[in-house]
């Protein structure tokens, strides 16, 4: 098998899980327009210096910090997995309005950098906010399309992509804290 067929082969199935997505989606929804609400869980454990042991479904991972913020350096901290989240979300919603659309990808990077001042974290600054001041996504696509139709891909993704919406957007959070 060449690496052409198996990329295509990929691209096919791909395409497939994404259409059947859709049309399960479309008629969980359409029988039930109750069935669009979805609720995610996580639970995390506080583990080592500063690290949390984060259960989500089946999944497992780490979270941490660097040494410089009082952490083992053992995981990527948690505004690095707020970053990757951000992409990781943009790569499934390009994908999905990809295929809606028509469009063909054949390579999708999307890189993120975002700004944080210590200072609101720290509480040296009580002015100064403790989250993202500024975030930059580069986008990053190859394939057969003309550019304007990737930048009208695009657009539909930023009105469309969940994470992106929680950083664009405020979220209510509420907190119970109790002893145990």
């Amino acid at each position: 098998m060449t690496e052409t067929t198996i990329a295509t082969d990929l691209a096919s199935i791909r395409a497939g899980r994404l259409s059947d997505a859709g049309d399960l989606w479309g008629a969980r929804i359409g029988s039930n327009p109750g069935n669009a609400k979805l609720t995610y869980k996580a639970a995390g454990v506080a583990v080592g210096s500063v690290a949390t042991r984060i259960s989500a479904g089946k999944h497992q991972f780490t979270v941490d910090e660097p040494a410089g913020l009082a952490g083992d350096d053992a995981a990527a901290s948690p505004v690095e997995y707020a970053l990757g989240a951000l992409i990781s979300c943009q790569v499934v919603v390009y994908r999905l309005y990809a295929q809606q659309l028509g469009l063909a990808i054949d390579g999708l990077t999307i890189d993120a950098e975002g700004d944080l001042d210590v200072r609101g974290l720290f509480g040296i600054d009580a002015t100064v906010r403790p989250g993202f001041t500024g975030i930059r996504l580069k986008v990053s696509i190859s394939g057969p399309e003309t550019q304007e139709r990737y930048e009208e891909l695009a657009r539909l993704v930023e009105t469309r992509c969940p994470v992106l919406d929680l950083f664009a957007n405020v979220t209510p959070v509420s907190a119970v804290v109790s002893k145990v």
